[in-house]
């Protein structure tokens, strides 16, 4: 348990430094992320963005545990 809390603590640092790079990129806006603004509110739901990131990290990792299963 304490590697795993170590682990995701380390992600998110490593998240932490490398967003604004990922900002630059156009994550977020993205077609198909959902953005609606009305007066004082404001709802935004990265349905494009979550499914492009989705789409890399399972690719990722399919990699990941295909090179080491050889």
């Amino acid at each position: 348990m304490q590697r795993f809390l170590i682990g995701l603590g380390l992600l998110f640092i490593v998240m932490g430094i490398i967003w604004p790079w990922l900002a630059r990129l156009g994550l977020g806006r993205l077609p198909g992320d959902i953005r609606i603004e009305r007066p004082n509110f404001v709802f935004f739901f990265p349905l494009g963005t979550s499914l492009l990131i989705s789409l890399v990290l399972t690719l990722i990792l399919s990699l990941i545990v295909w090179l080491l299963r050889k």
